[in-house]
């Protein structure tokens, strides 16, 4: 192997670790919404704030996966 093939190595373990961080931090959130739901008045600000949060990393884990999943030329 080369230095590049080692190098891309890397970037794919480091892309995977972010993205069990993010599915982590992702899976927090929905048990924090869920928790506040669950509340006998939940606090509607603070758990639209948090879905909204939720999304934006949902589409920080979309593009991530998308770098991982190798383009196909049909």
């Amino acid at each position: 192997m080369d230095d590049g093939e080692d190098e891309e190595e890397g970037e794919g373990d480091a892309a995977i670790r972010a993205l069990a961080d993010l599915r982590q931090e992702h899976d927090d959130l929905d048990a924090a919404v869920h928790a506040l739901e669950a509340r006998p008045r939940p606090d509607q600000l603070q758990i639209a704030r948090l879905k909204k949060k939720k999304l934006a990393l949902r589409d920080q884990i979309a593009e991530l996966e998308d770098g991982l999943t190798p383009d196909i030329i049909a």
